[in-house]
C-alpha cells in the first residue's frame, strides 16, 4: 500500500464504509421519526416519546458515525494525494462535495427535531417523507462517483 496509512489503509477503508451504512441508515430513518412525532403532537402522550427517540437515534448513530465519516474520509484522501494537488481526483472532489451536502441536509433534520420539540413544526407529513428521499439519491451518487471514477 502507499500513501502515510500504509498497510492500514484497508481497514481505514472498510472502517469508513462501515461507518457510511451507519450514517446512512440513520439518515433513512430519521425523517421517518420526525413524520411520526409531527404527527403525533394531537395527542400529549406521544411528543416526549418521538423525542427520546429522536435524541438517542442523535447520540448514538447519526452524530458519531457522521464525525467517524468525516475522519476516516478525510485520511482516505489525504492517502489519495487529495490535499497534494494530485490531478485526476475531479470524482473525489465531486464526491465530498456531495458529503457536505448530505452533512448539511444531517445539520437540517437536527434543527428541524428541534422545532418540533419546540411545537412548531413548518412542514406537511408529506414533504418530510419526499425529504427522506434525498440521502438515497446522495449516497447512490457517491458510491457511483467512488467505484467508476468518472471523471
Amino acid at each position: 500500500m502507499t500513501g502515510f496509512l500504509g498497510n492500514a489503509y484497508l481497514w481505514v477503508k472498510a472502517a469508513h464504509i462501515i461507518f457510511v451504512i451507519f450514517w446512512m441508515a440513520g439518515l433513512f430513518l430519521f425523517p421517518r421519526y420526525l413524520v411520526h412525532h409531527q404527527e403525533g403532537l394531537t395527542d400529549p402522550a406521544e411528543p416526549p416519546r418521538w423525542l427520546a427517540r429522536e435524541k438517542k437515534m442523535r447520540s448514538v448513530i447519526l452524530t458519531p458515525s457522521l464525525v467517524m465519516v468525516w475522519v476516516l474520509g478525510l485520511a482516505l484522501s489525504a492517502n489519495l494525494g487529495l490535499f497534494d494537488g494530485q490531478a485526476g481526483l475531479g470524482w473525489l472532489h465531486t464526491k465530498l462535495f456531495l458529503v457536505i451536502l448530505l452533512s448539511g441536509y444531517h445539520g437540517w433534520m437536527v434543527g428541524y427535531a428541534r422545532k418540533l420539540e419546540a411545537g412548531k413544526p413548518t412542514l406537511q407529513p408529506r414533504q418530510l417523507r419526499m425529504l427522506n428521499e434525498i440521502p438515497a439519491i446522495g449516497v447512490s451518487l457517491i458510491v457511483i462517483l467512488a467505484v467508476v471514477r468518472p471523471f
